[in-house]
């Protein structure tokens, strides 16, 4: 099975202004960088410029539409 790792790191000021970026390896190769913000997420997949960019709106309705299971809080 494959081996995922997540390391994220916060910007030196106020969170609101700053995206949160996480990036995503899988086997220890960089999978891509997830960017999260106020108003959106986004997907980088690796060695591009332009991600892929979500509403949270948009994201709680294609989770509750296309996730294969539900996780426990």
């Amino acid at each position: 099975m494959a081996k995922h790792d997540v390391s994220f790191n916060i910007p030196q000021r106020a969170l609101g202004k700053a995206d949160v970026e996480f990036q995503v390896k899988i086997d220890g190769a960089v999978l891509g960088t997830l960017t999260v913000s106020n108003g959106s997420i986004a997907w980088f997949p690796k060695g591009t410029l332009y991600g892929c960019k979500m509403g949270w709106a948009r994201f709680d309705q294609l989770m509750q539409k296309e996730a294969s299971r539900s996780e426990k809080r």
